[in-house]
């Protein structure tokens, strides 16, 4: 009876079926054991094509330059910015599952964690390499890094943006990667002890750092998620917040505008759900890990979609009403005719935005919509492209017509290069998945087992049956008492 007070029974368990310690093990290990099927390769396959494009496109640039790509005197910023804040706000999901829903104890999440972790971790290393190339001259880029007094009189400018993000990404990426692998080493060492192998058990030896489930381990691997966890939970907003005033601390209309901290970190997991969505609906398929995803998981986030999307809608509203009544001309300018005019050269790019971030999540008000597992993976797909949509909208639209209408570019897009470079992140980020899904556990089997005894459904019942049994007893003890 104690398990009651710990557990709603109002709520749908987040493991399905009649399961036992051993068949989460086999369940979740097992496809790790088996060798890749066709499906793995065919799609392993395609990514790597992709990473492979994208290498070539990459050597184009740093070979022959940035003039490779179609960025002219009023574009300085295309498709590689778009991209690089992108990937950024992808990652955003897989901390915020980690860290601040462990700290608030929603057990909901150890389901999703794991592949959200990964999801982070390869998100920010597609981000980190667009400002890298942007630099065109790929060589200096060891400038930026912050060691002034081995270089002379040649000092890292301290007050620009593009440093914050330095601190700000590559503490991201250290803190994801620390959390991942540290709640990663008790699988680890499950599958160690399972590997049929010498080289397995080597490799999965290291990889557990000598892990043997002992009190002790425990302990401090519980001390060390919640402290990687308090730490994390700041970085949900100051990294995104730092992007944001990439744009934020300039004086360009469009990009000026005291709003961009708190709707960018919203809109960073507004697009960082998405991807999680669109990648755990696959692995559960594939996988056949739908009693561990539940429908449950997939509909919790897909409110914490539309409360964020929500965000974003008001977020867009506001910078429209604040352009217009401040009175600034060049403001008001910016987003009348550069946005809002649907016959202007990137009209389609902000309806397109307003559509996929606004208006389409608002159907998941329902809750019929909210539980098709069809439905949400065509949502989390619309949602990111809106995402980019919105990335777009801000960089191009802002710049492609400045102050003097004698310097007003042509039409931007992008070459074949800058697409290619785009693709070769995408190739490198399911290259890294791929591989993370064979020979990882996509799902975190210790956590797995830690609620299987309070949101396992047959425990559930258990309990279920327990609590009406006390309840009649009680009813009789009292009706004997009132006789």
């Amino acid at each position: 009876m104690s398990l009651l007070k710990y557990e709603s029974q109002l709520r749908e368990p987040l493991v399905e079926g009649d399961k036992n310690y051993h068949q989460i093990t086999e369940e979740i290990i097992g496809p790790i054991e088996a060798k890749p099927g066709k499906l793995w390769w065919m799609g392993f396959s395609i990514a790597v094509c992709l990473l492979l494009f994208g290498v070539y496109s990459v050597y184009r640039e740093v070979a022959y330059g940035i003039g490779q790509w179609n960025l002219n005197h009023t574009i300085g910023w295309g498709w590689d910015i778009t991209n690089f804040v992108w990937w950024i706000g992808i990652g955003h999901a897989g901390t915020l599952i980690s860290a601040i829903l462990l700290l608030f104890r929603q057990g909901w999440r150890t389901g999703v964690n794991r592949a959200a972790e990964a999801m982070t971790i390869f998100a920010v290393m597609c981000a980190g390499q667009f400002p890298i190339f942007h630099m065109g001259r790929v060589w200096v880029g060891f400038y930026v890094m912050p060691y002034p007094n081995s270089r002379g009189p040649l000092w890292p400018n301290f007050n620009s943006a593009l440093l914050w993000d330095v601190f700000a990404v590559s503490t991201y990426f250290t803190v994801s990667l620390l959390f991942w692998y540290t709640g990663l080493l008790p699988d680890l060492a499950t599958v160690r002890d399972r590997a049929k192998t010498k080289l397995r058990k080597m490799f999965y030896g290291v990889a557990s750092f000598g892990w043997t489930g002992s009190t002790k381990h425990w302990q401090r691997h519980e001390s060390l998620s919640l402290v990687l966890a308090g730490l994390a939970t700041p970085l949900v907003l100051s990294v995104h917040t730092i992007v944001s005033m990439d744009f934020a601390t300039s004086v360009i209309p469009g990009w000026h505008t005291t709003i961009f901290p708190p709707y960018f970190v919203a809109g960073a997991i507004f697009s960082g759900f998405a991807m999680v969505q669109s990648l755990l609906i696959i692995t559960r398929k594939v996988l056949h890990l739908e009693d561990y995803i539940t429908i449950g998981h997939i509909e919790a986030m897909n409110k914490v979609i539309v409360l964020t999307g929500s965000i974003v809608g008001i977020a867009y509203l506001s910078e429209l009403f604040i352009a217009w009544y401040s009175q600034n001309q060049y403001e008001w300018w910016a987003f009348r005719q550069n946005r809002v005019n649907i016959f202007s050269p990137y009209g389609w790019a902000y309806y397109g935005m307003m559509f996929c971030n606004v208006v389409s999540p608002q159907l998941f008000w329902s809750r019929k919509l909210r539980r098709n597992v069809t439905f949400t993976f065509f949502m989390a797909v619309l949602v990111n492209v809106g995402m980019w949509f919105e990335r777009f909208v801000i960089i191009v639209t802002s710049i492609y017509r400045d102050f003097i209408p004698a310097s007003w570019s042509t039409y931007y897009s992008p070459s074949i290069w800058e697409i290619g470079f785009y693709l070769g992140t995408f190739g490198l980020f399911f290259t890294c998945y791929f591989l993370f899904a064979k020979y990882f556990p996509v799902i975190a089997v210790a956590e797995i087992k830690a609620i299987l005894k309070t949101s396992g459904e047959n425990y559930k019942k258990k309990m279920t049956e327990t609590e009406k049994m006390d309840s009649e007893k009680f009813y009789l003890e009292e009706v004997e008492h009132a006789h």
